[in-house]
């Protein structure tokens, strides 16, 4: 471990939350057994958030964002992974009240860490990172309560041309799904979603009312929602009978305008998706699927960036411009 490193730091001061690629030492690093030399992080809504005045993310400064990570174990206190092992770190606490992937080097605690399955690189680990972890969960949550390719359904993707909504769109045509539409903000996102694998292209103008009705045209037996607020309002009165939709993300807002008659009327189901603190004991066999059948990751829309690249990115993601995904190379 080198005796000094770069990292993004970001820092508040008098209510102005500023960030900036600093040179810093381990003593910045938060408390953990396991040291990893970073090689890769990805770029999610989150980490957009952590660096903004009011964010939400990071309540304790100064901190080092990035909510993922891929690379290789410096030291492991307690034996569990060895010098040199390959291994990746999403969710809990990492770049919000602990220390995260935007630097050379973290410290994390051993029960966050998984072993890279084999099959799988450090940068495709990345590719997937927090947003498709979050889309494998919500398809899985989703399959749970009915949905599945052998049937005839019509499924839904909102915020498809992000993050979580591109890699769901190749995850369900991965799984043998076939009417798979796609939400998109504006038509120029049309040939990209239709290259991930979806099958119709809804503009979102044409298809969220201005006001939510009671009860819509039933369009779609299972939604699986990225976006919250407004979009997810005026969906969920267009779910079928017995359908779901699966919420995981807030970028349309936090709040919803609704009524029960889509719950007691049509018997549907909401089904809440948080990736962060999802038990590690199952993270596994998640990742060993990336590794498998749902290995889509040479076909991504994804760019590579570097840390001084991440204020960019940070502002295309805020002003809703960024498509797919965005890998921080750091080695």
């Amino acid at each position: 471990m080198k005796e000094k490193f770069n990292a993004l730091v970001v820092r508040e001061k008098d209510g102005i939350v500023n960030h900036a690629i600093e040179e810093i030492t381990s003593d910045m690093l938060s408390e953990g057994n396991v040291v990893v030399e970073v090689h890769y992080s990805s770029v999610n809504y989150k980490d957009m958030l952590a660096v903004q005045t009011k964010g939400g993310v990071i309540r304790d400064y100064p901190m080092i964002p990035g909510i993922d990570l891929s690379g290789k174990v410096v030291s492991c206190e307690n034996g569990e992974f060895k010098p040199g092992q390959e291994v990746l770190v999403t969710g809990f606490q990492t770049g919000m009240t602990h220390t995260g992937g935007y630097s050379e080097y973290v410290r994390v605690p051993a029960e966050w860490v998984l072993p890279l399955p084999e099959g799988l690189s450090l940068r495709e680990a990345m590719v997937i990172g927090t947003a498709g972890f979050t889309a494998a969960l919500s398809i899985m949550s989703l399959e749970a309560n009915g949905m599945s390719a052998d049937k005839d359904q019509e499924i839904l993707v909102t915020g498809a041309s992000g993050g979580v909504g591109s890699v769901a769109v190749q995850l369900l045509k991965a799984s043998g799904y076939k009417n798979i539409h796609a939400l998109a903000r504006k038509e120029d996102e049309i040939p990209k979603l239709l290259s991930l694998g979806a099958s119709h292209i809804l503009l979102a103008d044409e298809t969220i009312p201005e006001k939510p009705r009671v009860l819509g045209k039933q369009r779609f037996h299972y939604i699986l929602d990225v976006v919250g607020g407004k979009v997810a309002s005026g969906l969920l009165p267009q779910i079928y009978y017995g359908g779901s939709m699966s919420m995981c993300g807030n970028a349309g807002g936090i709040k919803m305008e609704t009524t029960v008659m889509p719950f007691i009327l049509r018997g549907v189901n909401l089904l809440g998706i948080d990736s962060v603190n999802y038990p590690i004991q199952g993270r596994q066999a998640i990742w060993e699927r990336f590794a498998g059948e749902w290995h889509i990751m040479s076909e991504a829309i994804v760019k590579d960036v570097n840390l001084d690249e991440l204020t960019q990115v940070f502002d295309n993601i805020k002003a809703g411009k960024h498509m797919g995904r965005h890998v921080l190379k750091m080695k």
